[in-house]
């Protein structure tokens, strides 16, 4: 006896009609995003030129390792650096990579650094003003500038405004990534001359005797 197919076919109606309306009914598409494609956040103005406002992921050393990341070895040798166009001298690690303009310089050895600059100042920085010009600059033009911390600090050849914060590298040329930093900056003074002496390394990292040496070392020439 044949197989009855009443039914059959209403029902398969019924549904291919269900599917029709449900896709033009609601006169909208579903999208998804797929995992690691999401958009990246853009920020705009002031504090978003920061490459990152978004602290970047602390540097450690391997489990096996007792060196962290950063650290300037205890044998590190240091050499004298005087520029005579801008009137300082200081030590600075020896073999690190130097770039250096009429008055400016910087010492960089992959996430660690020394940069020295030189600007016309009007009178000594203190406490208050570093708050409101030095301070301000860095949030404004750093990457993701956190904890800063001002006082007044006596060195080997005189007093400077130390400020210490922490930041984000800058990006690095090809992966764009950035590292999580301690900086410690110090501000000189002299006769209208204001000294920049900005001190740099991935976060955690114990250069406190290498910071010390070279701050110290500071003069005018």
């Amino acid at each position: 006896m044949p197989m009855r197919r009443t039914g059959v076919i209403p029902l398969f109606l019924l549904l291919l009609c269900a599917v029709f309306f449900y896709g033009c009914g609601s006169g909208t598409t579903a999208t998804t995003t797929p995992i690691g494609s999401q958009p990246s956040a853009v920020s705009t103005g002031g504090a978003g030129n920061q490459a990152s406002n978004t602290p970047a992921v602390q540097q450690t050393a391997a489990p096996t390792s007792d060196v962290q990341v950063g650290d300037i070895p205890d044998t590190q040798a240091f050499v004298l650096y005087s520029s005579e166009v801008g009137g300082y001298a200081l030590e600075v690690p020896e073999g690190w990579a130097r770039t250096a303009t009429a008055t400016d310089v910087s010492f960089i050895d992959k996430f660690d650094g020394v940069h020295v600059s030189v600007t016309a100042a009007a009178s000594a920085p203190t406490i208050d003003n570093a708050r409101t010009q030095q301070a301000v600059a860095l949030q404004n033009n750093g990457h993701a500038v956190q904890d800063i911390q001002i006082k007044s600090t006596q060195l080997k050849n005189g007093n400077a405004i130390l400020l210490t914060f922490t930041s984000n590298s800058e990006p690095n040329a090809v992966t764009g990534k950035q590292v999580r930093q301690q900086n410690n900056q110090y501000l000189f003074f002299r006769n209208g001359k204001l000294v920049t002496l900005t001190l740099w390394a991935p976060l955690g990292a114990d250069n406190g005797d290498q910071w010390a040496r070279m701050s110290n070392s500071f003069r005018w020439v």
